[in-house]
């Protein structure tokens, strides 16, 4: 099958090579999908997991990427919950070869089913960003109706789909970003954006909860704005400071089948819109990957049609 491989960590995205690799092996209550769409998060070149598997073994030529919609076309031993021909979405494990493949061996429960009627370029585009907002908003701040929530990269990938769960949730919503990122965040439902290279964040006030995806200054600034019990969640890095009185959490998304189903059921309610920016073919992942090319939303690898046909 055709995969896109690093075997040297030195090389950054220039090692990104499109190579023919065995067909995956179905361990114990995996599946394996056909592979329609993929998404990746452009730092994952850094992730030890990226490199090593869970002993610690160098487990190159491995194959990045995390998120991806396609189709159940094998069940391992044990295996229950999904049948062969299944239309599914999901996350792959961080440590194990990941989606940027015509085929992929997942754990079942990491995936959950896709509705007939979801295109598999946007569900490739929810597994991280949906999971990441719902818990970093949710499970981490505790997010309430009437708080206020300021979210920086709010027309990034993570931070569209968090300022839309926040408003539905009946937050008031601050964005940040860039300023042609302004139209967007407002659109999604931010009542307030703050260009991150123009405007002063103390303009902002105090919020009850700070969701950041940069880190760097704007985390470490962002750590003053956070009212006396108040949350700053971050998934950039493990906060340097402290609020005063509130408290700052680091997390890593974690795989969840019920929340990734209910995720899609907003979708298809139109109640969620995750931003798929450019859809690129597999062949042309490296220059996706490349950190300058900045588009809206999410970049989506293109690895099949609906048809199961090659998109080369």
């Amino acid at each position: 099958m055709r995969a896109i491989t690093v075997r040297d960590r030195d090389a950054g995205v220039g090692g990104l090579t499109l190579t023919d690799m065995p067909y995956p092996h179905a361990a114990e209550n995996d599946v394996i999908v056909r592979v329609h769409a993929a998404g990746f998060t452009p730092g994952e070149l850094d992730w030890p997991g990226t490199w090593s598997d869970r002993a610690g073994r160098d487990r190159t030529p491995s194959i990045p990427g995390h998120e991806l919609s396609g189709v159940v076309v094998e069940l391992g031993y044990g295996t229950t919950g999904l049948t062969v021909g299944q239309r599914v979405f999901g996350l792959t494990d961080w440590t194990r070869n990941g989606s940027l493949a015509e085929f992929t061996a997942v754990e079942a429960r990491n995936l959950a089913p896709l509705a007939a009627d979801v295109d598999h370029t946007v569900a490739a585009a929810l597994p991280i960003s949906g999971l990441t907002a719902w818990q970093g908003l949710f499970d981490h701040a505790h997010l309430t109706t009437g708080q206020t929530v300021l979210i920086h990269g709010a027309a990034g990938g993570v931070g569209s789909i968090a300022v839309q769960l926040a408003r539905e949730a009946g937050a008031r919503v601050i964005g940040t970003g860039r300023a042609d990122d302004r139209d967007i965040a407002l659109g999604l439902g931010a009542q307030t954006f703050l260009d991150l290279d123009a405007d002063d964040l103390r303009h902002v006030g105090e919020v009850d909860v700070v969701f950041d995806v940069i880190g760097g200054d704007i985390l470490e600034r962002s750590t003053e704005l956070v009212r006396p019990g108040g949350t700053l969640v971050t998934i950039a890095m493990p906060p340097p400071v402290q609020p005063k009185d509130g408290r700052a959490i680091f997390f890593v998304v974690e795989p969840d089948r019920v929340r990734l189903t209910d995720l899609a059921r907003r979708l298809r309610a139109g109640r969620l819109k995750p931003i798929v920016g450019a859809v690129r073919p597999l062949p042309e992942t490296a220059s996706a990957f490349a950190r300058h090319r900045r588009t809206p939303g999410k970049t989506i690898i293109q690895v099949a049609d609906e048809q199961g046909g090659q998109h080369s």
